[in-house]
């Protein structure tokens, strides 16, 4: 497993909002930084976001951690990114790329990088967004641009070649760091990395899978099979000779 690990450029992102699933993943060498959204807090039990995000830091003050803007009116939007960001010198500030009425975001985006602040640009699915991203933000300010590769997998278009496209739009802002966003399985991290993306972020039961790198597939698929049969007789399964009929147990 580690030979692999050990030669991932991009850097792997834990994306959650379990508080003692971010404390395992931070004594994990290979998460280098996190991210979160306002459904996976709210999902997670979250009832006081700034409470929770201060925790977060607490208890990661040394890697970047991505915090949401849920406002929907930009000015509103600026409000929030201004004070998420004084939360701490590691706190990259997510902002939609557009609002809930398809508003895209850039003149905001504009503003808060211009302002110092470190954005992470959310819900990217196009590469015409990844292209007024590029044009808006400030003349190298640190960015991250979040493409949500899982979900345009989810609609059966493959998300490799829309990547990268995206690191060439990107190629001219180096200060600006691709991360593939929404993975739905382990070997998205290999796909990401042969890509050239900079980051994927990926949630703890995607992440709990990196015990398998290296796995040999002959013991996996043995492994597979006792799972088979250890269930069914756990569960008392029964099938009847032909002309009797099984009884419950």
């Amino acid at each position: 497993m580690s030979s692999r690990l050990d030669t991932l450029r991009v850097k792997i992102f834990a994306d959650g909002a379990d508080l003692d699933g971010i404390l395992a993943m931070r004594a994990n060498p290979l998460i280098a930084g996190f991210t979160t959204n306002p459904t996976l807090m709210r999902r997670a039990g979250v009832l006081e976001y700034e409470r929770f995000a201060r925790q977060v830091l607490e208890a990661v003050p040394d890697r970047p951690i991505s915090f949401e803007v849920f406002a929907d009116e930009p000015r509103d939007m600026v409000r929030q990114a201004r004070v998420i960001a004084s939360w701490g010198p590691n706190v990259n500030v997510k902002i939609p790329v557009y609002n809930t009425r398809r508003k895209f975001m850039g003149p905001i985006l504009r503003e808060l990088s211009e302002s110092g602040v470190t954005l992470n640009v959310t819900a990217v699915m196009t590469l015409d967004q990844v292209r007024r991203i590029s044009k808006v933000l400030a003349p190298a300010a640190p960015a991250i641009v979040s493409i949500f590769a899982g979900r345009i997998a989810d609609t059966g278009v493959d998300p490799v070649p829309l990547m990268r496209f995206a690191l060439e739009i990107l190629s001219v802002r180096p200060e600006v760091e691709l991360l593939w966003a929404s993975p739905r399985e382990l070997l998205n991290v290999f796909q990401a990395d042969e890509v050239g993306c900079h980051i994927i972020t990926a949630t703890n039961d995607v992440l709990a899978k990196l015990s398998l790198i290296g796995r040999n597939l002959d013991d996996y698929s043995l492994e597979t099979v006792q799972m088979f049969r250890r269930d069914a007789v756990a569960a008392g399964y029964e099938i009847a000779p032909p002309g009797r009929v099984a009884t419950a147990v």
